[in-house]
C-alpha cells in the first residue's frame, strides 16, 4: 500500500514561527558582514542576488535540503521576522544560474565570513598547535541525469566531497572549505589549492600559532606538501609503503623520533 499524497511539513498560522532560532543565527551573520561579503564577491546577475544567496543559506540552516523546502522561510510569521524572503521558484532560478565561478566566489565569502566569526567568537584557537585536516568522501546519488555523478572507488554512483576542517585541543572542528566534485575524481585533485585556502582562512580567523596540515595516503604528493610548507605550515602525510619509502625509513635512527601529545613524526 502506498500513500496517495506527498506530505510536506508547514503551518499557516500567521502568529507562529517554526524556526525562531534562525533569528539570532542570521543576526550574528549580519553582524559578521555576510550580506556585505556577498555583494562584494558575488558576480550579481540581478540586484537581489546577494539577498537570494542569504535566503538559501538561511533555509539550509533551518533544515531545507531541496528547493521546495525553502518555502519554510515563508511559513507563518517568518516574513515578519525577515525581510526579502523569496518564493522557492525564485531561489531555484538563482541556484540553476550558478556556475563553477559562482561556487568559487561563495567559497571566498565563506572563508572571509568564517574569519570574522572566528575573531568575534573565538571558535578557533589563536595560539598553540592548530590542525587542518583535508579529506574527501563519496556520497551516493540517484538518477542518470545527475550532473557530475560518476562511479568511483566505492563502486557507487555518487559525488565526491572534499572538506578542510580546522581544529585544536580546545576548539573545533570547524569547516574551512568544501568542494563538490565528480564522483570519480582522485583525492589529490586540487588539494594544493584547498591546503592554501584553508591555511589562509585559519589566519583570517585569528590563528597565530603553528599550523599542522594532516592528510592520508590519497594526498601523498609533493605538490600537497609544498603547498603547506610554502604557507608556513607543518604537514603530516601518510606515505604509501612502497620499496623506496621502506628503504628511507630504515636509514633513520631510532633516536630521531620526536613525540608530542597529539602528533608523532620523524625528523631527518
Amino acid at each position: 500500500m502506498k500513500a496517495s499524497h506527498i506530505l510536506r511539513r508547514g503551518h499557516d498560522d500567521a502568529s507562529l514561527v517554526g524556526v525562531a532560532g534562525l533569528v539570532p543565527v542570521m543576526r550574528l551573520a549580519q553582524q559578521a558582514g555576510l550580506h556585505d561579503l556577498l555583494v562584494e564577491h558575488l558576480t550579481a546577475r540581478t540586484s537581489t542576488d546577494a539577498l537570494k544567496a542569504a535566503g538559501v543559506i538561511a533555509g539550509m540552516l533551518a533544515g531545507a535540503d531541496s528547493i521546495d523546502d525553502l518555502n519554510m522561510l515563508r511559513h507563518g510569521a517568518m516574513t515578519q521576522l525577515f525581510d526579502g524572503v523569496r518564493a522557492p521558484s525564485t531561489y531555484g532560478t538563482f541556484l540553476r544560474s550558478a556556475t563553477a565561478g559562482t561556487a568559487a566566489q561563495l567559497q571566498a565569502v565563506n572563508s572571509r565570513l568564517l574569519g570574522r566569526l572566528g575573531q568575534a567568537t573565538g571558535m578557533v584557537a589563536v595560539e598553540g598547535l592548530t590542525m587542518i585536516d583535508i579529506d574527501d568522501t563519496i556520497r551516493e546519488v540517484h538518477g542518470y541525469q545527475k550532473q557530475a555523478a560518476r562511479y568511483g572507488h566505492t563502486r557507487q554512483l555518487g559525488l565526491n566531497i572534499q572538506l578542510a576542517t580546522i581544529s585544536s585541543d580546545t576548539t573545533g572542528p570547524v569547516i574551512a572549505g568544501a568542494r563538490l566534485r565528480r564522483g570519480n575524481t582522485t583525492s589529490m585533485n586540487g588539494a594544493e589549492q584547498m591546503v592554501t585556502d584553508a591555511i589562509g582562512c585559519a589566519g583570517r580567523a585569528g590563528v597565530t600559532g603553528q599550523v599542522m596540515v594532516r592528510v592520508d595516503a590519497g594526498y601523498y604528493a609533493h605538490k600537497v606538501a609544498s603547498a603547506a610548507l610554502k604557507a608556513g605550515a607543518w604537514f603530516s602525510m601518510t606515505a604509501k609503503q612502497d620499496t623506496a619509502v621502506k628503504r628511507a625509513i630504515a636509514t633513520i635512527p631510532e633516536e630521531a623520533w620526536t613525540e608530542s601529545p597529539r602528533v608523532r613524526w620523524r625528523l631527518g
